[in-house]
């Protein structure tokens, strides 16, 4: 098992900038961060593995966002710049055995919102 506590969320203004933070109870090969915005389906953000040799990151965020780890502290982070009101969404932290995560199969921490306001 591993447990994921996601934290540094909160309302910003677009172009404004936040860094999310998931502290995890263990190391854990692939880890991640999914975001649902009301009425959409959950989709991936970013994902990076332990070596930090293999990130994704979805084309609406490439350019502004970087996900990063320290594997000392077994945190994952997602700093988000030029921030637009679209992303708006409650994130999540995954992480898996895998990478690219599994949706189905990994450990998700509680999530936390980001809104951006215009």
């Amino acid at each position: 098992q591993v447990q994921l506590v996601e934290s540094g969320g909160g309302s910003v203004q677009a172009g404004g900038s936040l860094r999310l933070s998931c502290s995890a109870s263990r190391g854990i090969y692939c880890m991640g961060w999914f975001r649902q915005a009301p009425g959409k389906e959950r989709e991936a953000v970013a994902h990076i593995n332990s070596y930090s040799s293999n990130t994704y990151y979805a084309d609406s965020v490439k350019g502004r966002f970087t996900i990063s780890r320290d594997n000392a502290k077994n945190t994952l982070y997602l700093q988000m710049l030029s921030l637009k009101p679209e992303d708006t969404a409650m994130y999540y932290c995954a992480a898996d055995n895998f990478c690219p995560i599994r949706a189905r199969m990994c450990y998700w921490g509680q999530g936390i919102q980001v809104t951006v306001s215009s």
